[in-house]
């Protein structure tokens, strides 16, 4: 087998991958990771939530005091008949007691439900509910949930919490699953995990110290970093690449927080406007809802910027290792070319999906014949739009950014493409 030349051997020799880094450059790359991880772990430590206690809000209370139980039922029989059965809401077993014949003719769709569990499990109850907007459509056969409470003497009272959904829950995610895992095959269970892990952070962490009254800006940046350094590494591997769109993820995060903070300041959103906010100010008073709204802004973004410094960092690489001899400005110039086309794309699937889960609002204020002007400037319809916008800013600078640094580390500055020399030249190494 005949030795390549010395003039083409630069040129191919890394074909199959990008150029190593220089130690200057592992030291540089490794440095920065390492001095955020070290930040983030201090401002887990910091911020950790404490011992406080917090009373169940209003809506969530039962008689006593403490979280609303609830039990599984299923409706076993139903009919349409006179309201205000004495067995209504209580456990009993064989029929149900018929209503008072002065009624006051009210009719009620009436469920027979048998309790599936908790202390009275094995007998049944009765739901009367008058059919009309808002009340619950139970059909013959659904399983429910069932708010168990008591009443002043002790004895067990049941009332409609919800439709049972677990069973039909485990299809969806089951199906979710098994698309991921055999499309993506490994890496498609590792972000899973990365999934978990994520949902692990915001249910052991970012939400009890909110709860805990912490500054939410730290709170959500250290959540979003520690969710990156989990989610990136373990979906994509510990290597160059994905510490290439780490990095332009971090720093497209702080861009987001930033900005967050600003058009929140300046357009005086206050998030009243959503029932949910309203609920933890009356309840929690001492969770600020700027700040939720705050931290829902930056840990928003982070899926979006995410999935598109990963792909600049992708398309930074693959042009390296195609291209032995190509530049960093040449390998930024086309990856940006990518970036672009993406920019544009996830920009509508961003807005859109904002405006996706505000439609309901935007259909009230279409039949009340609200003018436009004050639609837009509303709080419920601002707050998706400096949302949207936001997040649109953050993505742009993404790609730059990204892609600057995935060119910094796919071709080292010490790599320099050599023109072939005539028969007799010396190689210069």
């Amino acid at each position: 087998m005949q030795s390549p030349s010395p003039g083409h051997g630069h040129g191919h020799g890394h074909f199959g991958g990008p150029v190593p880094l220089g130690p200057v450059a592992v030291r540089v790359v490794v440095g920065l990771l390492a001095a955020v991880a070290i930040v983030v772990l201090a401002g887990v430590v910091i911020l950790w939530p404490g011992k406080q206690h917090v009373d169940v809000p209003l809506p969530f209370q039962n008689a006593g005091g403490g979280a609303v139980t609830t039990e599984a039922g299923t409706i076993v029989a139903q009919d349409i008949s006179a309201c205000g059965s004495p067995s209504a809401g209580r456990a009993f077993s064989g029929d149900p007691a018929p209503p008072p014949t002065s009624s006051g003719g009210i009719d009620c769709r009436r469920s027979l439900v048998t309790i599936e569990s908790g202390p009275n499990a094995g007998t049944r109850t009765l739901l009367e509910i008058v059919p009309g907007p808002g009340q619950p459509q139970l059909n013959l056969g659904e399983h429910i949930r069932l708010v168990r409470q008591t009443d002043s003497s002790g004895t067990p009272f049941y009332a409609f919490n919800d439709y049972s959904r677990g069973f039909p829950l485990v299809l969806v995610v089951a199906a979710f699953v098994i698309a991921v895992v055999a499309v993506a095959r490994w890496r498609g269970l590792r972000a899973l995990l990365g999934l978990g892990i994520t949902f692990g952070v915001l249910i052991v962490f970012t939400l009890p110290a909110l709860l805990d009254g912490k500054p939410a800006l730290p709170v959500a940046l250290v959540s979003g970093a520690a969710i990156l350094f989990a989610v990136l590494y373990l979906a994509h591997g510990v290597n160059l690449r994905t510490s290439a769109a780490l990095l332009g993820t971090l720093a497209s995060m702080l861009v987001a927080a930033v900005l967050s903070s600003v058009a929140i300041g300046m357009t005086h959103l206050t998030g009243l406007s959503e029932e949910q906010n309203t609920d933890v100010q009356a309840y929690v008073e001492h969770v600020s809802i700027t700040g939720l709204l705050l931290a829902g802004f930056i840990i928003g973004s982070l899926g979006v910027l995410n999935d598109v410094t990963i792909t600049q960092a992708s398309a930074a690489f693959e042009i390296a290792a195609m291209d032995g001899s190509a530049s960093r400005r040449t390998i930024f110039a086309s990856a940006m070319r990518v970036g672009r086309d993406h920019i544009a794309s996830t920009v509508y699937t961003l807005v859109l999906a904002y405006a996706g889960g505000a439609l309901p609002l935007l259909l009230l204020f279409s039949v009340a014949g609200s003018p436009l002007g004050d639609v837009l400037t509303g709080d419920a319809v601002a707050i998706e739009i400096a949302r949207s916008s936001v997040g649109g800013i953050a993505l742009a600078l993404s790609v730059p950014l990204t892609t600057g640094i995935a060119a910094m580390l796919a071709r080292p500055p010490s790599t320099v493409p050599t023109a072939p020399r005539r028969r007799g030249g010396r190689h210069a190494r």
